[in-house]
């Protein structure tokens, strides 16, 4: 289990990412709403608007806390299988939020008559969102479908991890690209190289954009923060004296299996403890 130190550190890292990142949030709402035309749906600048909204809002800020949902020790009473159904969900919800967002860009351009796919940052962020939904799909399929092999969950875990930090990683890049091409061709008055109020203020949600990021995959590749295997949190509240949690948790022991009678349970749990080694998403 997680030694008081390194609670600390991790309250205090979770709790800054959740800063920074809801801060990235208001910063993106302040742009469109103060600098730009606000909101709306009518093939105008405010129906592209929505574009860099729903992509902070889901597929940085709401995937960030996809990646680290494992983590959060207030999850660890309850099972594996409700958390890799929180962990899908949220992907899922930020999956949404980014068609919508990518139908508003290209509606806006096919309206405006402004080509589709000619730059660096179109480039890149339609192959993280096309990966993005590869890797939900294999994820939901693999790790959500109970007749899933385990050989098979414990191949394609550590490419599963590696693809979704990369993904994570590539859609922080397209970000940066994104708001720097939004303020150079965006700003007409005074142009960007002259450093307007815009372009200050969008740099800095860009730098809040990066640190979020940062500070997601800090928490995510620390080995002493993973989630401990659902036998050692019973163990935990065994020998604390849990009650209500340990109901909670003790269905996890058999989520890569079906339940079954009690000669057999000994099986159960040691394939559920071979089992917790790999399948521990992020």
């Amino acid at each position: 289990m997680v030694t008081m130190e390194a609670f600390t550190q991790f309250v205090f890292l979770i709790s800054a990412a959740a800063f920074v990142g809801f801060a990235c949030i208001t910063f993106v709402f302040i742009w469109v709403f103060n600098f730009k035309e606000g909101l709306a749906w009518d093939g105008g600048l405010a129906e592209f608007n929505w574009h860099p909204v729903l992509i902070v809002i889901g597929l940085i800020f709401l995937q960030g806390i996809a990646i680290i949902v494992y983590r959060l020790p207030w999850t660890w009473k309850y099972s594996k299988l409700v958390m890799k159904f929180t962990h899908a969900g949220l992907h899922s919800l930020a999956f949404i939020l980014t068609v919508v967002a990518l139908v508003a860009v290209f509606d806006f351009h096919n309206a405006a008559k402004i080509p589709n796919m000619y730059s660096l940052h179109s480039w890149v962020g339609l192959a993280a969102v096309i990966l993005y939904s590869l890797q939900l799909v294999l994820g939901i399929g693999i790790y959500l479908i109970p007749i899933t092999p385990v050989a098979l969950r414990a191949t394609f875990m550590p490419l599963h991890i590696y693809s979704g930090l990369f993904i994570f990683a590539s859609v922080l890049a397209t970000a940066l690209m994104g708001i720097t091409e939004k303020l150079i061709f965006g700003l007409k008055d005074v142009p960007y190289k002259n450093s307007p109020p815009e372009a200050t203020f969008v740099n800095i949600l860009g730098i809040l954009i990066l640190v979020f990021g940062a500070l997601v995959l800090w928490i995510a590749t620390r080995a002493s923060w993973k989630r401990p295997s659902d036998q050692k949190i019973l163990d935990s509240l065994h020998a604390n004296g849990g009650g209500e949690a340990n109901t909670k948790v003790g269905p996890a022991l058999s989520e890569d299996a079906e339940l079954v009678d009690p000669e057999t349970c000994g099986e159960v749990r040691r394939r559920s403890n071979k089992s917790d080694d790999f399948d521990q998403d992020k």
